[in-house]
């Protein structure tokens, strides 16, 4: 999905899988799941004082509904429109943890609460997917701490059921969080480019302009490339928001960040900088970069949410750029293509203003302002 933007690795690759899943569409769907899992979680202490694992002491009833009932809250989490924060998953996935190890250890009879550990499954394979090394670590020794002290419980009354109880759930434990990182691996998801923008799954606005810059910086003076950068910016977007309310603007921000994903080239850079504005950086081997740009500015009118955007594009020959510092080109290109962008939007909206081979600081070359065909 990155493409050709490296950076640092990163131990935890939350928002990188978060963008991986708002760029296949299924992150609403995705959430949904979790939640539905948390919530079958939330009847499992329930089981576990009843009948023949009934506790002896009477607050073990009361504490198992307390446990469903936080358990319940967490699966309404991710059931509001908006991805959880990376911090806001990480606490949910400890105080799961923690439910979870607490209602194991409410039956009366040890075997019922090593059934009731496979639970932890779940909450490991979670984990090693969306969150670091160390809180995977957290949750793998909680699960195991629990499984042993059931296990030597159990053992004062069969040695066998205890030992093949305990490699069971281990070995389950185990599996599952390999599995789950291998996954990350093979996808490439444990090397972020950087900080994304947690609402779209998009480079934030430093980021963008790490990756930029390092593209630039890449040039050389036999470059016979064109960069072509594009501010977007979703029009009528705070009159919108004040008619629909913030719930459905946010779900057109993540509309049209969607359609970005998907129409630009894999190896453009795109980034969410602004509450409705997005900038795209690529490199062409001809000047006129109006199919792609016609391409997203069609896509994004085509979204369901009915939004449209105007666009402003600069393209301009990289040979030129292989003396100057990148951050200072990348400023005024992005300056001239917000300028371009405005007008497009003076004229009415959902249409692209391209400004061709701009004169960039001591660059001698004369723009060319006309619009492409």
């Amino acid at each position: 999905m990155w493409g050709a933007q490296h950076g640092p690795r990163r131990s935890d690759h939350y928002y990188a899988l978060t963008a991986l899943l708002s760029a296949r569409g299924v992150r609403v769907t995705t959430s949904r799941v979790i939640a539905l899992a948390i919530f079958g979680l939330a009847l499992t202490p329930l089981g576990l004082v009843e009948g023949s694992a009934a506790p002896p002491w009477g607050g073990a009833r009361v504490l198992a509904v307390v446990i469903a009932g936080c358990a319940f809250v967490l699966g309404l989490r991710w059931l509001r429109h908006r991805w959880p924060s990376r911090t806001e998953s990480a606490v949910c996935a400890s105080i799961g943890t923690i439910l979870v190890a607490i209602a194991c250890l409410l039956p009366s009879e040890p075997v019922y609460g090593l059934l009731g550990a496979t639970a932890f499954a779940l909450i490991v394979g979670y984990t090693a997917l969306f969150h670091t090394a160390r809180l995977l670590g957290f949750t793998l020794t909680v699960a195991a701490a629990t499984t042993l002290y059931l296990a030597v419980r159990l053992a004062a009354d069969d040695i066998a059921m205890a030992l093949a109880s305990a490699i069971l759930v281990g070995l389950l434990n185990v599996f599952v969080a390999f599995t789950c990182r291998m996954v990350v691996w093979l996808t490439g998801s444990a090397e972020a480019p950087g900080e994304v923008e947690p609402l779209t799954g998009l480079l934030n606005r430093a980021s963008f302009y790490e990756l930029t810059a390092t593209l630039l910086g890449s040039r050389s003076r036999d470059d016979d490339r064109y960069l072509v950068v594009a501010v977007v910016d979703i029009d009528s977007f705070a009159a919108m928001v004040s008619i629909v309310g913030s719930r459905s603007g946010a779900r057109a921000r993540e509309g049209v960040g969607h359609t970005l994903r998907e129409t630009v080239r894999r190896d453009a850079i795109v980034g969410h900088v602004g509450e409705a504005e997005f900038l795209i950086a690529d490199t062409f081997t001809a000047p006129d970069p109006s199919p792609l740009v016609e391409r997203v500015r069609g896509a994004i009118a085509a979204n369901p949410s009915g939004t449209t955007a105007s666009i402003g594009v600069v393209s301009t020959p990289l040979r030129p750029l292989a003396d100057r510092p990148p951050h200072e080109v990348l400023d005024e290109i992005v300056a001239i293509a917000t300028t371009a962008m405005s007008e497009a939007r003076r004229a009415g909206g959902n249409q692209a203003c391209y400004v061709v081979g701009p004169s960039l600081g001591s660059i001698g070359d004369e723009p060319d302002d006309s619009p492409l065909a």
